[in-house]
């Protein structure tokens, strides 16, 4: 059983790409737009998964969203591709990318020296003291995801689990609604991924 997770502070400020902020109405606004829209009961008509299955609760308060570079994308292939292997659904990929977007941005951070908290890695901030895995382990996306998951399926009802509740179970983090705000940039990057991880 996991410990514990990393706490996001200073690993990820010194690096953290600006957010842009989206109201809730807004959000809204956008998901009414986008649902239906050649949607099948399970999908997309060009297969991506439907919005219901990435976000059954709809998100909380106000989004947040960054620029995705390649090297970000890829990361994100990485955890849906973990995911899929761990043999999870798409929800669990939204809990987990999300969860990566506030303690790393989807950058696989080693150690930054006197920015580092504590002695935090990797994608998901786990820390080799609260015994997620050596620092080589943490900072191998398959491994940090696949470990992530395990401790999210330790989680009693994770799926129906607003993320921020599910991801802050998991994490341990002292800032434990921070994840809530990359719900909706987190499923719509599953959302792209799904079908070519």
């Amino acid at each position: 059983a996991f410990v514990g997770g990393a706490v996001a502070g200073p690993a990820v400020a010194a690096q953290a790409a600006p957010e842009q902020h989206v109201s809730p109405v807004a959000m809204s606004v956008m998901a009414d737009r986008d649902h239906g829209k050649g949607d099948h009961k399970d999908g997309h008509k060009d297969g991506r998964p439907s919005r219901d299955r990435l976000v059954p609760h709809g998100v909380q308060g106000e989004q947040a969203s960054i620029p995705i570079s390649g090297e970000q994308a890829d990361n994100v292939k990485a955890i849906v591709k973990a995911t899929k292997k761990a043999g999870l659904d798409e929800r669990a990929a939204v809990i987990a990318v999300g969860t990566s977007l506030q303690e790393s941005k989807l950058e696989n951070l080693g150690d930054l020296g006197a920015s580092n908290d504590h002695d935090s890695l990797g994608l998901f901030q786990q820390r080799p003291s609260s015994g997620w895995g050596s620092p080589e382990q943490i900072t191998d996306p398959q491994y940090s995801t696949t470990a992530f998951l395990k401790g999210l399926r330790e989680v009693d009802g994770w799926h129906d689990l607003p993320l921020t509740v599910a991801a802050q179970k998991v994490q341990v983090s002292a800032y434990p609604d921070a994840y809530a705000k990359w719900e909706n940039q987190a499923a719509d990057l599953v959302a792209n991924a799904w079908n070519n991880s």
